[in-house]
């Protein structure tokens, strides 16, 4: 049973660099045909697909983000990670780390609540 478990700071001010690390049980994050993703909801809106680390390395932008986001991973520690700059509080939400595939998000993590407030 794969298994996803999001960590990063509940607080962020703005301005500042949101840094969230997935850390994933049960299955390799190099094992071919997933995408390891991350998708975030804010208040009152849907779900926002943020972008993903192929199995390869490869990144998929969320174009409206990639300005503002990176992501890495750490094969030795079966997990990945991803960064967003220059946070406001629209970036708000509750941000899942999810296993994909070319058809469907499998996996998905408990999701971890972020607050962008001074």
């Amino acid at each position: 049973q794969v298994q996803l478990q999001e960590s990063g700071p509940g607080l962020v001010q703005p301005s500042q660099t949101l840094s969230l690390t997935c850390i994933v049980s049960g299955g390799s994050i190099t094992a071919k045909g997933y995408y390891w993703t991350w998708i975030r909801q804010s208040p009152g809106k849907g779900l926002e697909y943020m972008g993903a680390l192929g199995y390869s390395g490869r990144i998929d932008w969320n174009p409206s983000l990639q300005s503002r986001t990176s992501f890495s991973r750490d094969t030795s520690k079966n997990q990945f990670t991803l960064q967003l700059t220059s946070v406001t509080p629209d970036d708000t939400a509750v941000y899942y780390c999810v296993r994909g595939t070319a058809s469907e998000f499998e996996y998905w993590g408990q999701g971890t609540q972020v607050t962008v407030s001074s």
